[in-house]
């Protein structure tokens, strides 16, 4: 590969990677409320959490570009806390991330919990365990399959990002140029060896990742009803 994609290829990895990690730490408590909460505004609030599911990554990249700008609110408190804006920015590039990918983390993991028996739980508690010690010695190794998943989903979901980092991030290199903007401009400029290159690298890696979740969905459940999707 040249050294020229080498920039916009860690910006990929550095992206999805935090991306993930942070989606695991929010949607691990939501999807465990979740799988809890017995109410008739459930099924809206699951909706909500999908949307990103059907809605096109450009109408979310959209009001995401309103919202980060210097003249909304969140856009002018970050602007004065840090000093920069929030669009074009890695930071927004996150932010947007978190959101579009939000239900690739939520929808395994409310699987895996809602495939929990409730028999450990009551044990677990009168065993008089902490919270901490079920959650670190009892559910994570009985959903580890469902972690795992969730962390392959949201990865590969922002590694393909296209419409909402356009929208929020633009073609910045070094910044906000990703491998899928960068494929963009090579195939408007006319550089098919390039846009080969980068392709073929989209490709396998995606392929790897895909194969691995499935050998973990072997394992665990997918989808809101452990159904892959």
């Amino acid at each position: 590969m040249p050294l020229d994609y080498l920039p916009a290829l860690w910006l990929t990895v550095k992206l999805a990677l935090v991306t993930s990690v942070l989606l695991l730490i929010i949607a691990t408590p939501l999807a465990w409320w979740l799988t809890r909460w017995q109410c008739g505004f459930k099924p809206i609030v699951q909706a909500i959490i999908a949307l990103p599911l059907v809605l096109p990554p450009t109408v979310l990249g959209f009001y995401l570009l309103i919202a980060f700008s210097p003249d909304s609110p969140l856009g002018a408190f970050w602007l004065n806390t840090f000093g920069s804006t929030l669009a074009f920015s890695f930071e927004g590039l996150v932010l947007g991330s978190l959101l579009y990918s939000l239900p690739f983390a939520v929808q395994p993991l409310y699987g895996g919990f809602s495939q929990l028996d409730n028999r450990y739980l009551t044990v677990a508690k009168s065993l008089h365990l902490t919270p901490l010690a079920i959650a670190t010695k009892l559910v994570l190794p009985l959903c580890k399959s469902s972690f795992a998943v969730a962390f392959g989903l949201s990865f590969a979901h922002t590694l393909g990002e296209f419409g909402v980092v356009l929208m929020i991030g633009g073609n910045i290199p070094h910044e906000t140029q990703v491998v899928s903007i960068a494929l963009y401009e090579q195939v408007e400029s006319l550089n098919y060896t390039g846009a080969h290159t980068l392709s073929l690298v989209l490709l396998a890696f995606s392929l790897l990742l895909m194969v691995v979740l499935y050998w973990f969905n072997g394992k665990g459940g997918l989808g809101w009803n452990s159904q892959s999707r």
